[in-house]
């Protein structure tokens, strides 16, 4: 009995040390992963407002207000004009320049008339012919970002535009979070950082000075050696991780500093409770050690095993339901992907068709070149040749739609004309509908309706609707699908055919549910496109015609003007 205390005491230390170790590892590799993240969005934004804004002056340097305004010398509404563009672009400030260097117009008014002849960002936009970026010091320590391009008339300068990025709103959002945040340049040097006193060194420069209290301290402290302590060195139980990251933009890196020692305040919760628990597993074997009673030792180690096999069991358990599920996963994009190549298989009969009347042509071509050049008539047999490419692209244009549609969709959503994606599924259902003699009415809108989403997975949904309508008009005299697009607060297609209608709307988007002969279809089609536009944010409706005949409406969120814009 003294032998299992010793053991269980010293099982007690090593499970303590072990979870320590672990616990330890596994929290301070999330805060790390937490740290990454967050580093990565603020380069996101900080990439996004500069590309946002390095389109502006070329827009406006071609303004032909702005021009006239600088080839006149009027610029009583030069001002007025620049302010009515700054709240859509988001920047700090707009300047219009002649072609001295003279602050003619201003989204801030106090500069009007200020003389910017030797600003950087002035002289070398008018040596380049492209858009140029600086960034200035103020005597404050504080950095400016300034966008300029030169504005001409006739190739002839007439002035510069100036547009100011503003990169301070992120400085100020970052000041917000426990992180020490810091941007530098190519060279070193950091031009954007939560503290101001930073600014304009390098970082082993800012390390050295004394900084405020809090988190930044903490980085400072743990951080002023590099060489002689690692990147996530404990020192007098406080701790810091420094994290780097890469602009995507002239060669800046964003780095920053992020207290966890929260993960020491972790560890050490769940250690108190292993502790607590073995406690009253020496209590216990104390008071069983002093009644004696080996029928209650027996019964205890006896009901230990049978927890350990059950916890045992359960993990088991737990792991392959999280194996089914991952395969479940899988599975389903590869059925989604095996019903689309199914559907493709489908057209390639009909495609085929469509390759051999060219094909023919070719054929016949060729013999008339063939019998050209044997009399010498080369120029008329130039012309048969043309004719021979001109059969060839059109049988690339057949192929490339197939390989198009054949292609796994991406992972990330894109802005999609509905229109264009329209007709595409109908470039590729063109070969079936001829062959069975089905009218196709389009009615779509002016203006594009653009939605968020993947261009290949719309067009599946899309071409699984038209396969449907056209299997529900086999058999019909004058057969005939309806297609209407419209955009309102939604962006909504609707597939309309004369067909005899649903018999059976509830079940109609459940796997595996079809109305076709065997052999015609398993029922996937419908499924997989509910599955696709629930994906999207959007839903898929089926209904029958008061005339009728089945409509299907396929609703899509639809993409604001401002946030296409931003695209």
């Amino acid at each position: 009995m003294r032998i299992l205390l010793i053991l269980m005491t010293s099982l007690a230390i090593a499970t303590v040390i072990v979870t320590n170790k672990l616990l330890t590892d596994r929290f301070t590799e999330t805060t790390r992963n937490r740290a990454e993240l967050r580093l990565v969005l603020y380069s996101g934004n900080l990439l996004s407002e500069l590309r946002q804004n390095a389109i502006v002056p070329q827009l406006l340097a071609r303004d032909p207000t702005l021009i006239g305004a600088l080839n006149s010398g009027d610029y009583t509404q030069s001002t007025q004009r620049l302010i009515s563009f700054l709240g859509e672009i988001g920047a700090a400030s707009l300047t219009l320049l002649d072609k001295d260097g003279r602050n003619v117009a201003s989204t801030d008014r106090n500069s009007l008339g200020a003389s910017h002849k030797q600003a950087p960002y002035f002289i070398d936009a008018i040596r380049s012919k492209d858009t140029v970026f600086k960034v200035l010091r103020r005597e404050t320590g504080k950095y400016d970002f300034f966008y300029s391009r030169r504005i001409e008339s006739q190739s002839n300068l007439v002035g510069v535009i100036v547009v100011e990025v503003d990169l301070a709103k992120f400085e100020r959002a970052w000041a917000g979070i426990s992180d020490a945040v810091l941007v530098s340049d190519s060279e070193g040097r950091i031009i954007l950082s939560t503290e101001p006193r930073w600014r304009g060194l390098l970082e082993s420069e800012a390390l050295a000075r004394q900084t405020p209290i809090g988190a930044i301290e903490r980085a400072i402290q743990a951080t002023s050696d590099w060489t002689a302590l690692p990147a996530d060195a404990y020192l007098k139980g406080e701790a810091v991780m420094r994290v780097e990251g890469r602009v995507a933009f002239r060669g800046w890196r964003i780095a920053s500093f992020t207290n966890y020692e929260g993960v020491r305040e972790k560890v050490n919760g769940v250690l108190a409770l292993e502790i607590m628990g073995f406690a009253i597993l020496l209590a216990l074997a104390f008071y069983f050690l002093n009644r004696k009673t080996a029928v209650r030792a027996a019964l205890f180690q006896r009901e230990s095993a049978e927890l350990r096999a059950l916890n045992a069991r359960l993990q088991r358990e737990i792991a392959e339901r999280e194996r089914v599920q991952e395969t479940l996963a899988v599975a389903e994009q590869t059925l989604a992907q095996s019903s689309k190549l199914a559907a493709l298989g489908e057209m390639s009969a009909a495609v085929s068709h469509e390759l051999n009347q060219p094909l023919a042509a070719m054929k016949t071509y060729l013999a008339g070149a063939r019998l050209l050049l044997n009399r010498n008539r080369p120029d008329e047999a130039l012309s048969s040749f043309q004719r021979i490419d001109d059969l060839i692209e059109r049988m690339g244009a057949i192929t490339r739609q197939l390989k198009s549609y054949a292609r796994h969709g991406g992972d990330q959503f894109v802005p999609v004309n509905l229109g264009d994606s329209l007709n595409s599924a109908l470039g590729l259902m063109e070969p079936q509908l001829r062959q069975h003699h089905v009218r196709i009415t389009r009615t779509l809108p002016d203006r594009p309706v653009m939605v968020m989403g993947d261009r290949v997975r719309i067009e599946q949904v899309m071409i699984n609707l038209l396969r449907n309508a056209l299997d529900a008009t086999r058999g019909v005299e004058e057969a005939q699908i309806d297609l209407l697009l419209a955009a309102g607060e939604t962006a909504t297609l609707t597939v309309r055919d004369n067909g005899h209608g649903l018999s059976d709307i509830d079940n109609l988007f459940e796997p595996f549910y079809t109305t076709k002969a065997p052999g015609d279809g398993v029922g996937l089609g419908l499924a997989i496109s509910s599955g696709i536009v629930n994906d999207l944010g959007g839903r898929l409706t089926a209904r029958n015609a008061a005339d009728g005949g089945a409509v299907f409406e396929v609703q899509l969120p639809i993409l604001p003007e401002e946030t296409r814009a931003a695209e």
